[in-house]
């Protein structure tokens, strides 16, 4: 497409996107027009009966275009959010794929990956998806590559793991087209003076979110992350970092308030809420990847943790627990 002609950006909202991932992947288009003083970009809205759309926030927005009108769009982006796993609408798979075969560009950002997965739009590609929903996606979709990556790009696809991710990809792809300095004019605008590079990692560094920089704790905690399905016992993570047990427990206690034991089993309950909230696996499917040797002996202590059962959280779906990383 000639840099010179304005490109249409079409965002299809799913019920419950997140406000933060939309303002990303849009906002920096308008911006771009604006410094450049160009008509670049065009962006219309859609959904699935050309009703206002709610956002996780409350906030709603309302179609610009009926999703019968889509023959000057050059790219179709996916907005999703907490409950796009929830949603299995068949037209908008089939139009989705239409829209492939036309040549239309098409991305996500957050949990969009996941529909366009389902659409079978993501075969034979490398995609990601927020960290919270990427083992439940590999889980539905075992085939599929999904990355820890900030965003993707392959061929005409583009994906985008959600939140701020999604500007650091915007702004990739306006200087793609239209040259470094228009993104770092637009990037300073948005007051972000670092635009990140595809791979760098989603998730806060363990050094910064438990202000802690000691090597071997950072070991041990990177373990336990790794090996959540296949439980290392206290003493082979000691023995991986190179301390002895009793080291690791002052290191734990030291930093992070709590043993090494309560630590771990805090990361596989986390998992375990994320999986039941996501996915359609059993709740013995789901003790079992998240290394419980019985659902009773699961049960017990994800009560002890959530306060209700995983029964209980499977009903009310996102409606109950946080799932957050143990805080300190």
């Amino acid at each position: 497409m000639d840099a010179t002609q304005t490109e249409h950006v079409g965002f299809f909202l799913i019920p419950d996107f997140s406000m933060i991932s939309f303002a990303a992947v849009v906002d920096p288009l308008r911006m771009a027009n604006r410094i450049s003083g160009k008509p670049l970009y065009q962006w219309h809205f859609y959904g699935l009966h050309n009703q206002a759309v709610p956002c996780s926030n409350g906030v709603s927005v309302q179609p610009t275009r009926e999703m019968s009108d889509t023959a000057a769009i050059d790219r179709m982006i996916v907005v999703a959010g907490i409950r796009a796993h929830l949603m299995d609408e068949q037209p908008l798979y089939k139009w989705l794929r239409t829209l492939a075969k036309r040549g239309v560009g098409l991305g996500s950002t957050s949990t969009g990956s996941l529909l366009l997965a389902r659409a079978g739009l993501l075969n034979e590609r490398t995609s990601t998806i927020h960290w919270e929903n990427r083992q439940s996606m590999q889980e539905e979709f075992p085939e599929l590559r999904v990355t820890g990556e900030l965003y993707e790009i392959d061929r005409n696809v583009i994906t985008c793991s959600g939140g701020l991710a999604g500007l650091d990809m915007i702004l990739h792809l306006i200087s793609l087209k239209h040259g470094e300095a228009l993104a770092n004019d637009v990037a300073e605008q948005c007051i972000h003076p670092n635009i990140r590079p595809a791979h760098d990692k989603q998730r806060m560094k363990l050094q910064l979110r438990y202000n802690a920089n000691h090597p071997r704790l950072m070991q041990a905690l990177e373990l336990m992350r790794e090996n959540i399905e296949e439980v290392l016992t206290c003493q082979e993570i000691s023995d991986y970092a190179g301390i002895s047990n009793r080291q690791l427990e002052r290191l734990f206690h030291q930093h992070l308030g709590m043993s090494p034991a309560q630590y771990y089993m805090s990361l596989r309950l986390e998992r375990a809420c994320h999986l039941l909230q996501q996915t359609s696996m059993s709740i013995l499917q789901i003790g079992t990847a998240c290394g419980f040797i019985s659902t009773s002996y699961f049960s017990r202590c994800y009560r002890k943790r959530y306060a209700h059962t995983p029964r209980d959280e499977r009903k009310a779906g996102a409606a109950l627990s946080g799932c957050n990383e143990p805080s300190i």
